[in-house]
């Protein structure tokens, strides 16, 4: 009989927790936590209450849009990330189920709900239409501004919820996640390279080269970074909003890791993670310690 070492327990440890954090990539529930995470964000440096239905929302479309994305990539993903097409084909029908299941749960709380604004509900259905069958993302970086944008509708989309729409806070939640999604969506196409010149898809990374995209990406990030705080020491913004610099260090450090080699658990877990890392950051600077 073979005594199990330390090391043979520690190598089983870390080969669960990759199969789990697999799991949790390439079902969408992840990307789903993320978006959730910006609402977390959006609230808290809004001065808002948290409340379950906004960020159950949030969740129901993100698993929708983002399945049905799975189905229309297919091809591309079997090039690019045959692990997440395996899984697509053996797993996406139920989660396409739970997808529309929970998207359809939402917009019926919504109208049962009488909540103004129910029919913005359908936006993720013309996102998903656009970007999956549209064409759009076949345009040189007009699918990475777009895929930007549509994040950028969840802190609007918070503002519209709360009646706060159009104060500083909001919009300039919004304005930051539209810029760091924009500069992740660009390095997420690094990973897709083959793929991508296989379907003929002009991308940053195939065009200009994974060297220059980093370069690139990089100076976008240290832009964004220094209009925070130009923002916040200009205008009437509070100092809690310094909190977003922590993501642009963390985005700042996964930047230079990303090649096309590296696996779905880097692009789909680290930098898809990003919000919910920002996210914890808040919660604990802003919510908790009150360092900010």
């Amino acid at each position: 009989m073979t005594i199990p070492t330390a090391s043979h327990g520690g190598r089983r440890w870390v080969a669960s927790l990759q199969r789990t954090l697999r799991l949790l990539v390439h079902s969408n529930l992840f990307i789903s936590l993320a978006t959730m995470s910006v609402v977390v964000t959006t609230v808290l440096l809004a001065d808002l209450p948290l409340e379950a239905l906004p960020l159950f929302i949030v969740f129901a479309a993100t698993l929708f849009v983002y399945t049905v994305n799975r189905f229309t990539d297919l091809e591309e993903d079997e090039a690019n990330v045959p692990d997440r097409a395996s899984f697509t084909k053996r797993y996406g029908t139920i989660l396409l189920t739970l997808g529309v299941g929970c998207y359809v749960i939402a917009i019926a709380i919504a109208v049962l709900e009488g909540l103004p604004g129910a029919i913005y509900l359908l936006l993720p259905l013309v996102v998903a239409l656009l970007y999956s069958v549209g064409g759009i993302k076949r345009v040189f970086l007009v699918k990475n501004v777009f895929v930007g944008f549509a994040w950028g509708l969840i802190p609007l989309g918070v503002g519209y919820y709360y009646e706060q729409l159009w104060t500083l806070e909001i919009l300039a939640v919004a304005g930051y996640v539209i810029a760091m999604i924009t500069i992740a969506a660009v390095i997420f196409d690094v990973k897709d390279i083959p793929g991508d010149r296989e379907e003929g898809i002009a991308t940053v990374p195939n065009t200009l080269g994974t060297a220059a995209t980093r370069r690139y990406s990089q100076i976008a990030n240290v832009v964004v970074a220094a209009v925070v705080v130009g923002l916040v020491f200009g205008t009437d913004l509070s100092l809690e909003f310094l909190a977003l610099l922590a993501m642009n260090g963390y985005v700042a450090g996964y930047i230079p890791f990303a090649t096309p080699d590296r696996g779905p658990l880097y692009y789909g877990f680290v930098v898809d993670g990003e919000h919910v890392f920002l996210a914890v950051v808040v919660v604990v600077l802003v919510e908790w310690l009150g360092v900010l």
